[in-house]
């Protein structure tokens, strides 16, 4: 691991209990944790009870498996429709959960809608289109995800700056930063962290990255996939560890399945994974690419049968998802202070004194020092 967790996701807290007798008892209760877990879903599993019921318990971020691709929204020339984008972005939002946009075009050849390809030959056309596409997009969308997958995969594909030059990529960035300027926009590729794809190394990355920065592209994160065999830890970590030092960019894990069939092995390599994106200083998310069998785009990576029941590789994946949870309990010292160690997120400390209990909300953020909160004052 690039450094420890405790080092990287932790915090010394010092809560002030001014005017509130020593021994008074303390419980401190994480509600959050500031690091996000997030599921890829669709149109078919937000129907699906047991899907939503762990979802919605369990994950903190969405993104949308198809539903807003170019080839998913308009499928035909002129014939554009969002409804099943809209469908799942109102799910999302009664469900208090933001959703990566993914993706707004895509590199690879076979990934194009065949009317694209048609008019790939007429640069003015080809350009018009993807235009008008941004446009459509983000207009429609500006404000509504915080993320965007602008260009998915030019590791793998070079689509449109075949067509429309090597600035085509770069252009989309800057129509996307000028349409949604709130918007973190993503480089977004498969491989980077496996170390057995000539095409898709990190160096590769970091030079996509700053060609990218050179045209004046505003890129905002670096998306992995994580679409994962056998992982390895050390190469899971070379790689963070090379982004980051050369773009100093936050990196996500945008698609992660762990693909391995005995469910007790899953288990393993997930957490492999987990753990190595959770200790590295530069990954500020994770995303699964769906978590139930049946429903998801590669087999044996489900952490949760098709009945609901969870398997060895989702009881890891909660199992984690509590050791990374803060609980502290204790007792006001005689300098009116509770000090703790707890991971960033948002809390709540209830105080228990002969006259009554008293909860109070506060919030630990990334800091090298201590936080001292003043608890009479939140």
């Amino acid at each position: 691991m690039f450094a420890s967790i405790d080092q990287v996701r932790k915090r010394d807290v010092v809560l002030k209990f001014g005017g509130l007798p020593a021994g008074a008892s303390v419980r401190v209760v994480q509600l959050d944790n500031a690091f996000p877990l997030g599921s890829c879903i669709n149109g078919e599993v937000i129907r699906i009870p047991a899907f939503v019921d762990f979802f919605t318990a369990h994950f903190d971020w969405a993104v949308f498996e198809n539903e807003l691709k170019w080839y998913w929204t308009e499928p035909r020339r002129g014939q554009l429709s969002y409804a099943d984008a809209d469908r799942l972005l109102d799910f999302c939002d009664r469900a208090g959960k933001p959703a990566r946009g993914h993706c707004i075009f895509w590199a690879v050849d076979g990934d194009v809608q065949q009317w694209v390809k048609d008019i790939g030959g007429d640069r003015a056309q080809l350009a018009a289109a993807v235009d008008a596409r941004v446009r459509g997009l983000l207009g429609r969308y500006a404000g509504r995800f915080p993320h965007y997958d602008v260009n998915n995969e030019m590791l793998h594909g070079r689509f449109f700056r075949d067509r429309l030059g090597d600035g085509a990529a770069a252009r989309m960035f800057r129509e996307a930063a000028r349409l949604d300027p709130a918007a973190a926009l993503f480089v977004n590729d498969y491989n980077v962290e496996c170390g057995n794809d000539p095409s898709a190394t990190p160096e590769k990355y970091v030079e996509l990255i700053r060609g990218l920065q050179r045209g004046g592209a505003r890129v905002g994160g670096v998306g992995l996939q994580g679409h994962v065999t056998h992982p390895l830890g050390e190469v899971i970590c070379d790689a963070l560890h090379k982004l980051s030092a050369a773009t100093g960019l936050p990196v996500w894990i945008t698609e992660l399945d762990v693909c391995e069939p005995d469910d007790a092995l899953r288990a393993d390599d997930l957490e492999v994974v987990l753990r190595e994106a959770f200790a590295h200083p530069a990954v500020e998310g994770v995303v699964l690419w769906g978590f139930m069998k049946g429903h998801m785009w590669r087999p044996d990576a489900a952490l949760v049968n098709q009945d609901g029941t969870v398997n060895d590789a989702g009881q890891r994946f909660l199992d984690l998802r509590r050791e990374w949870t803060s609980d502290a309990r204790g007792r006001i010292d005689d300098d009116g202070q509770f000090k703790f160690r707890g991971f960033h997120g948002t809390y709540v400390a209830q105080v228990a004194t002969a006259t009554g209990k008293m909860l109070k909300a506060f919030t630990v953020d990334k800091g090298d020092a201590a936080l001292v909160l003043d608890m009479m004052d939140v």
